[in-house]
């Protein structure tokens, strides 16, 4: 937003030769007055009454020296613009190099990029790719419901019959307070021996697979003895999966019951403190255990709720969202006497992890006060669920209601709103410990196919929220075959290790009878999982055919990116999916929205559109034309794009045929290898070759000398046809070693480049090659070896003319060391050929300023000099205009990049500033250049950045939140044995959970990332060229420090030159524009639900059968603690001993399988 023009800094336009003086101040000398060459005193000349003045500031032979006129400055940017295109026409090299190209027209040929064909063509290679994965996937699933089916319950299974790797056996031997170190080696866990496998990032073992169950699960129980009996048969299935398809990665069985099987085998990653990983809270285990849901939790905040009972409710919805996905939907309210949600969100949202980040941090803020009303709380959840002018899932609808008990029924609201359909499910949940009749609740479960849960302590949250999903789940095992169908998942970490992965899920169904009368079991046994990598997905797309600004993307129903070279998470959480869309991956915009739509809802299209996008170091916009095509995969929820910009649309292939059949020795003794090794630097220039996948064994570095040794080591053994080796990349490589090395012998090797003060000369090409000459120059090369990692490169693709690039400097850094090091300025412009009508761009070339000796050349083109003759003072008895040169005192000169950076200055002082944002170095300037439209300004989120950790605000020993039990309940027998021990034993974990009862260890956050930093959103702001392309003049209008300034665009640059008066004063520096990266809480989220983004749900919905038997729904407790349990609970948790398991705490005793 531009600064409003009264403000201080804040800018107008003015006349070339006249400033109007204002009432009341005395007047600034316009562009056609003069003043003294001294600063200090001020001139007397100000102190004139403004009538006096006007005479003298238009009178011609005053005894003052003027503001150079516009047309002196529009003179000076023609020198400053001839000076760079000369330079660039010696040494660039650019007409050179076209020639070069063409008298070597028989080493290549000019491929053209099809873009429907290619899209076409890679998409058909993920859906043949993801669809191998989905016959092992489906043979898996059939032999779990058979070996499920087959199996015989027994009820006097232990331990010890089962044998089996426990994943998590080697972390608890680690640990001395562990459950299995306490009780002994068992003989059910195996030891097994491990290989490091590349492709899963991880030692593995091909013969068996691992178990892992979660912390709060019983491992002795007898349905996890049985569920671990059962699932043994998987092994040979997994094993034989892997032998038809040895691409498999793992291949995982996740049960309703908590085990997770996985294949192959591997040690669990387990974390420092407490592992709270389980496998139905897992993304892909959610998708594929039910469809998508509609979900209004309501929480009973009235009086009666207090203290330790309240904490639980604020922790339990907590712990519901996170069984939520992106499909699904969502609001959450709390009631008494009346109902009103907890946050800013007035209807469902997205369950997406923004919109749960911001329910979790209002739920924090509930207070209990008046009484209970649950007429009120389930109006306005049905109220909700009735709304069909919003974005919803339109499948399961249900209420979850989380209360401390009451008495009404309330059976004239579900007469109202549910019955007789019942198309919304009641989910009920009594929390905390108390007297009350739950009958109600559990009525209102029954009556509403849902289900009733207590959870009268922390340790039964996590798994009394997520088994609703088991009820859920009936409608799908009841429609059998149908509902037998295949989901991907959207982008997630992978828990062991293996990076970004997706998965394609298939639910596993309990095929037995249920009862005597052979009812068909509606239970789900689990979900059937295998992961595929991103990257063995982005292996199938084109790579370097594409261009450097070419790259293929993919969606799913959300909008979220798949693929997309902008896909770059630095850090990941495993318990939350990577969901970055479409329109935050790039710069959002009409034309993509319009795209994005098209693509979700599974059309094929192609669009040529102009559109922003940001420099590969985020500090620049581009203006670009880009072409978008797009096409379905087949059998997937996924839509496949191609991005060409016009440039690309052809490219080159090396023909070294003649050269290969003419030696059949190895690739070293190919003409133009010899220019790649290092004893042809000196005389040739240094080469950085790209770090490619040229061939299968070259071993990869990240020092490029090194990456180079390997290389040439790997040329000397294989021969030019060579299966291992990528013959475009590796031929390309070679044509290009040879194209720039004539480049050095026509052009680079007879020019003396201290002539024109120059650091160094370059050219990058498609084919890999980075050559720097002369050779010693190489030491300050900072770019990128990869030309298409290289912002110079990329930007120079996309922009006709000369793009100069200063050196980077962040504000928080210290300046330029200019007397220790020679700091360079690049200049680089793309190479364009024109072949038989076909345009592409292969190269680009470049040359190195010598900052200090240019900013003295700076100054010298704008000067009023006119060949060599000496500078002339401007002074008081002379009749000539302010220069650059010798009024650098009174005259500030600059030239400033596209993106606002400091480029040249005539200021010595500001030399060690080069490469700074403007308005670090003159905030008032800059501010004026903005609201003069030289910039625009673009504002976007950076999703995916990683933060400090914030610090922890606790004050005192103890943990926040703290139950603090009263007199009275010190004085009441019940409350000891009904909540004493619970409350101390809950507090303690709940502080494990939270982290706010231990801290982190420092030397632990040493050693572990995740420590150091998290997942956040960064505010981006760039700037760009705007509107003005004319030479424009204006004056800064601020009191007594008021400026007159010039600026211009220098053509055939990305350059802006700006000559303006010095500062008299700093009254001005109020205003100042901000382009650093900051930390962020991101866009409004309760804005932003107002108009979501278009997606769509899965294609098919599972809630309703006819034949679902809704009689199992929910019961009251069966473990009423004793004094004795109680008492040793709180003995042991005072002495800092774990509390030894006892099989009633676990879940799943119930569960009928």
């Amino acid at each position: 937003m531009a600064v409003p023009a009264q403000t201080c800094g804040a800018s107008r336009p003015g006349p070339a030769r006249t400033a109007l003086p204002w009432p009341g101040r005395s007047p600034r000398p316009g562009p056609g007055a003069r003043r003294p060459a001294a600063r200090p005193p001020r001139p007397l000349l100000l102190l004139l009454p403004p009538l006096l003045l006007l005479p003298l500031l238009a009178a011609p032979g005053a005894s003052a020296y003027s503001f150079p006129q516009q047309h002196t400055m529009q003179h000076w940017a023609r020198r400053l613009e001839q000076e760079i295109d000369g330079v660039m026409r010696i040494f660039g090299g650019v007409q050179q190099l076209r020639e070069i190209y063409k008298d070597n027209r028989n080493l290549f040929e000019v491929q053209e990029n099809e873009p429907q064909k290619l899209v076409e063509k890679v998409a058909g290679d993920i859906e043949s790719l993801l669809d191998r994965k989905v016959q092992a996937l489906k043979k898996l699933a059939d032999a779990a419901e058979n070996f499920q089916k087959a199996h015989r319950w027994q009820d006097n299974i232990k331990e010890e019959d089962i044998m089996y790797y426990d994943a998590k056996a080697d972390a608890e031997l680690d640990d001395p307070e562990s459950e299995d170190v306490e009780r002994g080696s068992k003989a059910s866990n195996l030891r097994l021996d491990f290989v490091e496998d590349s492709n899963f990032k991880n030692k593995v073992n091909y013969s068996y697979t691992a178990v892992q169950i979660p912390t709060d699960i019983y491992k002795g129980s007898t349905v996890i003895l049985n569920e671990l009996n059962w699932t043994e048969a998987l092994e040979n299935v997994f094993i034989e999966n892997r032998r038809q398809d040895p691409t498999l990665l793992w291949q995982v069985f996740g049960s309703a019951t908590g085990v997770t099987r996985y294949y192959p085998a591997t040690p669990w990653r387990a974390p420092k403190k407490i592992d709270l990983y389980d496998v139905r809270r897992r993304p892909w285990y959610i998708q594929g255990a039910s469809s998508p849901k509609d979900m209004v939790i309501i929480v009973d905040v009235s009086g009666s709720v207090s203290g330790l009972t309240l904490k639980l409710m604020k922790t339990s919805v907590c712990e519901m969202l996170d069984t939520l996905s992106d499909d699904d939907y969502v609001n959450v309210a709390s009631f008494n006497e009346k109902a009103q949600p907890v946050s800013c969100f007035t209807h469902l949202v997205q369950a997406n992890v923004r919109n749960k980040k911001v329910f979790k941090e209002a739920v924090q803020g509930m207070v209990a006060k008046g009484t209970t009303g649950y007429k009120a709380g389930f109006e306005y959840a049905f109220d909700q669920l009735q709304n069909s002018n919003i974005t919803r899932a339109n499948c399961n609808k249900m209420i979850m209601m989380f209360t401390d008990g009451g008495e009404d029924r309330v059976q004239d609201v579900f007469e109202k709103y549910n019955w007789p359909n019942r198309t919304v499910r009641v989910f009920t949940f009594s929390v905390g410990q108390h007297n009350y009749d739950v009958t109600p609740l559990q009525w209102m479960a029954c009556a509403n196919k849902g289900y009733y849960f207590e959870i009268p302590s922390i340790g039964a949250i996590r798994i009394n929220t997520q088994e609703y999903l088991d009820v859920l789940g009936r409608p799908m095992v009841l429609a059998g075959k149908e509902a037998k169908q295949v989901q991907w998942t959207n982008v997630y970490e992978d828990a062991l290790g293996l990076g970004l992965v997706v998965t394609g899920t298939l639910p596993v169904f309990n095929l037995t009878q249920d009862g005597p009368g052979e009812k068909k079991n509606q239970l789900i046994l689990g979900v059937m999982g295998i992961d595929v990598a991103l990257n063995d997905i982005k292996r199938l797309t084109p790579n370097y055919t594409l261009g450097a600004n070419g790259y293929v993307f993919a969606i799913d129903l959300n909008g979220y990116v798949l693929l997309h070279p902008n896909l770059k998470p630095q850090t990941t959480n495993f318990r939350e999916p990577v969901t970055l869309d479409f329109l935050d991956a790039e710069l959002e915009d009409e034309n993509k929205e319009e795209i994005r739509r098209s693509m979700i809802d599974g059309n094929k299209g192609h669009k040529q559109i102009r559109t922003l996008v940001k420099s590969l170091d985020e500090r620049y916009i581009d203006e670009v034309m880009r072409n978008y095509t797009w096409v379905p995969i087949r059998s997937t929820n996924y839509s496949l794009g191609l991005v060409l910009p016009p440039y690309s649309t052809f490219y080159l292939q090396a023909n070294l045929s003649d050269q290969i059949l003419q030696v059949k020795l190895p690739i070293s003794k190919l003409k133009d290898f010899e220019f790649l090794l290092p004893s042809s630097f000196e005389s040739e220039g240094h080469v950085f070759i790209a770090p490619r996948e040229y061939c299968k064994d070259l071993n990869a570095s990240d020092n490029n000398t090194e990456f180079l040794k390997n290389f040439i080591e790997l040329m000397e053994k294989v021969t030019p046809d060579s299966k291992q080796c990528n013959n475009f990349l590796l031929h390309n490589l070679i044509l290009d070693t040879g194209i720039t090395q004539q480049l050095v012998e026509r052009v680079w090797r007879d020019q003396d480049l201290n002539t024109y003060s120059l650091l160094a000369v370059f050219a990058a090409t498609d084919g890999g090659i980075t050559r720097i000459f002369p050779n010693k120059a190489a030491e300050d090369w900072t770019e990128n070896p990869e030309p298409f990692n290289a912002s110079f490169y990329r930007r120079s693709l996309d922009n006709h003319g000369y793009v100069f690039k200063p050196p980077h400097q962040d504000a928080l850094l210290r300046p330029l060391e200019l007397e220790n090091d020679t700091v360079g300025i690049l200049v680089s412009t793309p190479v364009e050929l024109s072949l038989g009508g076909r345009t592409l761009r292969p190269a680009v070339v470049g040359v190195k300023l010598d900052l200090e000796a240019w900013a003295e050349k700076f100054k010298v083109l704008a000067s009023n000099r006119t060949h060599q003759d000496q500078p002339q003072k401007c002074g008081p008895s002379s009749h000539c205009e302010m220069d650059c040169e010798v009024n650098n005192e009174d005259l500030l000169c600059i030239l400033i990049d596209d993106g606002g950076f400091l480029v040249l200055s005539n200021q010595n002082h500001q030399w060690d500033q080069v490469g700074r944002f403007f308005s670090e170095v003159d905030a008032n300037l800059m501010m004026a250049l903005y609201n003069n439209s030289f910039y625009t300004r673009k504002e976007s989120y950076d999703y995916q950045a990683a933060c400090a950790p914030q610090p922890q605000g606790n004050l005192g020993a103890a943990p926040r939140g703290v139950f603090v039990p009263t007199v009275a309940d010190f004085l009441n027998l019940a409350w000891w044995t009904s909540a004493a021990a619970w409350s101390l034993f809950q507090q303690l974990l709940y502080g494990l959970i939270s982290h706010s009862w231990f801290q982190a260890d420092p030397a632990e956050a040493e050693s572990n990332p995740e420590a150091r930093e998290s997942s956040c959103v960064m505010k981006q702001t760039q700037y760009y060229f705007g509107s003005v392309n004319a030479s424009y003049n204006a004056i800064i209008d601020c009191g007594n420090c008021s400026r007159l300034f010039h600026a211009q665009r220098l053509t055939n640059t990305n350059l802006l030159f700006v000559v303006a008066e010095k500062p008299l004063c700093s009254q001005c520096e109020a205003g100042r524009l901000l382009q650093k990266e900051t930390h962020s809480d991101g866009p409004e989220q309760c804005e932003l639900v107002q108009r979501p983004r278009y997606r769509r749900g899965p294609h098919i919905c599972f809630d309703y059968n006819a034949t679902e038997d809704t009689s199992d729904c929910g019961r009251g407790a069966s473990f009423p603690p004793s004094l004795g349990v109680l008492v040793s609970l709180q003995l042991l948790l005072l002495l800092g001993l774990p509390p030894r398991p006892q099989p009633q705490v676990y879940a799943y005793a119930s569960r009928r399988l």
